[in-house]
């Protein structure tokens, strides 16, 4: 008798997957050479997710003004960047399929850069979907990174 597969969770499940996070810690161990002593934080996706939400059109964040926002909000030296990465990337995924559903309002994952501005190839339709939205919203992409825009003063 052949085994089944177990079925693969969605992207909106993935989302909704806390797993008892967010999770407070010392950092510790080898971690300490990259980041130094402190507390950290492992955020839970729907915190990333959520704080993807509320930038506004037209604007834009790296990954590092997430975790810099997410590390103030639980009081901690820093965010965890790898989850929060993961997580961002779930969020994009999970704003694809609810746009697949017929959804309007998605979470604005195309609004999430890299640091140093760059585009992620890893977020839904790649870069060329990355850059469209972003175009989309006004903003001038140039070499795969979000060219700044002049403050005048």
């Amino acid at each position: 008798m052949k085994a089944s597969c177990p079925t693969r969770k969605s992207w909106r499940e993935k989302l909704a997957d806390d797993k008892d996070l967010p999770k407070v810690g010392k950092v510790a161990g080898k971690m300490r050479k990259m980041w130094g002593t402190g507390t950290m934080v492992i955020p839970a996706p729907r915190e990333v997710d959520a704080m993807i939400r509320k930038i506004r059109k037209g604007r834009v964040a790296t990954i590092n003004d997430l975790r810099a926002t997410l590390a103030k909000k639980h009081g901690v030296n820093i965010c965890c960047p790898i989850t929060t990465g993961i997580f961002s990337w779930i969020a994009a995924n999970a704003a694809a399929e609810d746009e697949a559903a017929g959804l309007k309002r998605v979470t604005p994952w195309w609004r999430v850069l890299k640091e140093g501005g760059k585009l992620n190839p890893k977020f839904a339709g790649g870069l060329v979907e990355h850059a469209r939205r972003l175009r989309a919203e006004g903003h001038t992409i140039a070499k795969g990174r979000v060219v700044p825009r002049k403050v005048l003063r």
